[in-house]
């Protein structure tokens, strides 16, 4: 499986996958020695306010220690002040906030007189010249200009426009970037309609290597541009069978969908058996694949809430430093912003797709808010269900393991049903896991029904009943495994959520 996991925008670099098996990339990405390489954590972020977009995306790189490019298609020239290096923690936040999560409930005991449940809310704690020089000269004749030339930290960036893309193909080539074929094709709509393109080289001397693998500094830019979209067609010049791409927006007070595909939400709220507490990667990846099966080409919302609380949380929120390092700085008002920093909404978009699958770049619109996901009631004890329309979004993809009270019960008139933390424990103290690196999850290998504690009537799925096909849930297994740990544990994320989406092209050292 080839993922595409992102979190906006454009384009990004690629890093390594640990298992090549995975073939955890799908941008343009070769090494000098023509071999292949992998990726397996690009995460990006998008945040908008306005017209003015926010870039952010951390790449990890494995492989022979030769300079390597990155081509992402922007609507402007970018200059030097547009561009920065990032720290990674706000990026470990935003992956682990909006990933799907299971909880563990226990039942109360049913004679103990209760505050009623309170929903956590919780804050986050204080807590080489020369040859760039023939370079330039030699643009002109493939019709090609270098619009602008700067370094920032270990990147070395070059802004291109074209005139046509057969041009830009012929002059990446013969600078010895290695670009698949049939690249020349997936450049064109972008050159025809007047993108320039940001080239990033990595100087290796200037990177730290750590077991092999390049720890790169995570890059931001800013643009501003009428059109919210993520240029996603490069990326599948390389696509095998089926990428995975994840869409983190950060936008004040707005949650965000796709305008020119189908939009679909994940089922939520589903008590799940106990077996899931170790399978939970597998578990979400067959959900996640049975809601794509049952909407064809839709683009699937995980998650929408405000992204400095949250409930459960599975780690800590994102704060003013993080809003900030991702972009809050250079949107209107920046520090003195009216909504503050606690207005921002975090939307998490899912989508998989085939190398002919997405012939057109995801275009974001803005919608209404959601909830859905949440441990709330009705009067009638029972549980919210799916996603539903709400002033505020509070959406989440939320699966929860119950354990029914099983001491004794000496009252008259117990009370049944009453959830939360593990008797004797905080009651905020709910243990939670997250679902990460979904792009290795194993699929092909669980079956759903047997899994989930209850109907799944929106995709069609009865506890119990086997789906057809057997036991895989959607043809033959992809990926490789990543376990899913304890609840309460579970490493950083990377994997589902990341990946190229741009064209990321190694470059041939040249020998002296």
């Amino acid at each position: 499986m080839t993922r595409l996991s992102i979190a906006l925008a454009a384009g990004i670099f690629a890093g390594v996958a640990a298992a090549p098996a995975a073939h955890a990339f799908c941008g343009f990405y070769i090494n000098g020695a023509g071999g292949e390489m992998f990726n397996n954590a690009t995460q990006v972020v998008l945040m908008r306010q306005g017209t003015r977009t926010v870039l952010s995306m951390q790449n990890n790189y494995q492989g022979p220690p030769q300079d390597f490019a990155l081509v992402i298609p922007v609507p402007v020239v970018l200059k030097q002040t547009d561009v920065k290096t990032l720290t990674k923690e706000a990026f470990t936040k935003v992956d682990m906030m909006g990933a799907p999560r299971l909880v563990e409930y226990w039942e109360q005991d049913p004679c103990e007189e209760l505050r009623p449940y309170r929903r956590g809310m919780k804050m986050a704690a204080d807590e080489d010249d020369a040859e760039e020089e023939k370079s330039v000269r030699s643009t002109r004749d493939y019709g090609v200009k270098i619009e602008a030339k700067f370094t920032v930290g270990e990147y070395n960036v070059v802004i291109l426009s074209a005139k046509e893309s057969t041009g830009l193909d012929r002059y990446l080539r013969d600078q010895k970037y290695q670009i698949p074929k049939g690249a020349e094709p997936l450049l064109r709509p972008y050159v025809e309609g007047g993108s320039k393109f940001f080239v990033a080289k990595v100087d290796p001397k200037k990177v730290k290597f750590e077991k092999g693998q390049a720890m790169l500094s995570p890059l931001r830019f800013h643009y501003d541009s009428e059109e919210f979209s993520l240029p996603i067609r490069l990326g599948l010049a390389n696509a095998k069978d089926k990428q995975d791409l994840i869409v983190n927006i950060l936008a004040p007070g707005q949650r965000y969908e796709v305008a020119n595909y189908k939009n679909a939400t994940i089922p939520t709220n589903l008590d799940v058996k106990d077996e899931v507490r170790t399978r939970f990667g597998e578990f979400y990846a067959a959900l996640f694949d049975r809601t794509v099966e049952r909407n064809p080409g839709a683009v699937v919302t995980e998650y929408a809430w405000d992204a400095s609380s949250c409930d459960p949380c599975p780690g800590p929120t994102l704060d003013e430093n993080d809003f900030n390092v991702l972009g809050a700085d250079v949107l209107s008002g920046g520090q003195g912003d009216e909504d503050g920093y606690y207005g921002f909404v975090l939307t998490r978009l899912h989508a998989r797709y085939g190398k002919d699958g997405a012939p057109n770049d995801l275009v974001f619109k803005a919608a209404p808010p959601i909830a859905g996901g949440r441990e709330e009631r009705d009067d009638g004890g029972r549980l919210e269900e799916r996603a539903h329309p709400d002033d505020t979004n509070n959406f989440q993809g939320r699966y929860a393991i119950r354990h029914a009270w099983t001491g004794p019960i000496q009252c008259a008139n117990p009370v049944r049903g009453r959830w939360g933390a593990r008797p004797g424990s905080d009651e905020d103290e709910l243990a939670t896991q997250p679902a990460l690196n979904l792009a290795f999850a194993p699929r092909g290998k669980v079956q759903l029904p047997n899994l989930v504690a209850q109907d799944v009537p929106e995709i069609d799925v009865k506890a119990g009943q086997p789906l057809p096909g057997g036991a895989g849930f959607q043809g033959k297994p992809q990926g490789c495994g990543c376990g899913a740990g304890e609840l309460g544990g579970g490493g950083l994320a990377g994997g589902g959520a990341l990946a190229g989406l741009v064209a990321v092209l190694v470059r041939r050292r040249r020998r002296s």
